[in-house]
Parts: C-alpha cells; sequence; structure tokens
C-alpha cells in the first residue's frame, strides 16, 4: 500500500542540520541555554577599572613613602662609661618641621638597657649631627637608632 493517501504531510529537517537564516552557533546556543550576548566587554571593564586603580594607589604608595618628612642614620656610637653610651646621629628634615629621634642601648643579651628620646626643633637646620649621651642601668654594648617621628608622620623613618 501506498503512504498518499496519508492526510498528515511529512516535513523532513534541512539536511545541513541548521535554518539557513541563523548562524552556525545558534542551534548550540539554543541548546545550552546560552544567550547571544558576550559578557567579555563588561568583565574586560571591571578588570581594566580595577587595574587603573591599583596603578593610581602605587604610584600614590610611592610619592608619598619615598619623601618622608625627616630621615635619620646612625653614623656611630661609643661606649663611654658602664653607664653612658654616646650616638652620632645624621638628621635631614623639611624645614620648620619639629622631629623626635628615638634611641635606644642595648646589652649583650640584647636587652634595653637605656632609651634616649632627642627633639629636633622645628627652627633648627634642615641638615644636623647630634652625638646625645644615653644613660644606661648596666654596661650597654651597642646603640639603636629606632627612628624619628613628627607630628604628622608618626612611623619612624
Amino acid at each position: 500500500m501506498s503512504d498518499s493517501t496519508d492526510p498528515t504531510p511529512s516535513a523532513s529537517p534541512p539536511a545541513t542540520g541548521s535554518r539557513p537564516s541563523e548562524p552556525a552557533g545558534a542551534d548550540l546556543d539554543a541548546r545550552y541555554g546560552r544567550s547571544g550576548t558576550s559578557r567579555r566587554p563588561v568583565i574586560i571593564g571591571v578588570v581594566a577599572v580595577i587595574v587603573a586603580v591599583g596603578l593610581a594607589w602605587l604610584v600614590w604608595a610611592a610619592l608619598v613613602g619615598s619623601n618622608p618628612p625627616v630621615t635619620s642614620r646612625l653614623i656611630g656610637f661609643e661606649i663611654t662609661s658602664p653607664t653612658s653610651a654616646k650616638a652620632t646621629v645624621e638628621i635631614d628634615k623639611r624645614e620648620s618641621t619639629e622631629a623626635s629621634c628615638r634611641l635606644q642601648a642595648k646589652a649583650a643579651d640584647f636587652s634595653i638597657v637605656g632609651e634616649l628620646t632627642v627633639t629636633v626643633p622645628a627652627d633648627s637646620p634642615r641638615h644636623q649631627t647630634l652625638t646625645p649621651t644615653l644613660t644606661t642601668q648596666r654596661p650597654a654594648t651597642s646603640v639603636v637608632l629606632i627612628g624619628c617621628t613628627t607630628p604628622d608622620s608618626p612611623r619612624p623613618h
């Protein structure tokens, strides 16, 4: 018998597997629930903003950190007696900036046996060398410069 009497026409799919008016990946996009728009430009934009903010912070931190208001350097020290030690400290500061420099005398077991904070007035010269004497509780073997601070910069430099 012939199927020509069947009232329902049989539809066969196109031979290529896709409709000619849609791009080749449209069937896969529809099958897996992907939309035709990509999030790649948004991700690239967010990464670019994060990188720009990070670079701006890095430049700011480098400029602020590389130019402290006061710098100091321990040139040397001398143990003058069992209860005193003399240090030589070089200080460079901005004009009209008061600085406080902290020194510690240490014993052979690295315990602190003396401490002194030297205040450098704002009207003093920018570059100067100081020779403060630390009083110690027992014989010291070394003197350490902790650093100098200013009212605006509490971190020792």
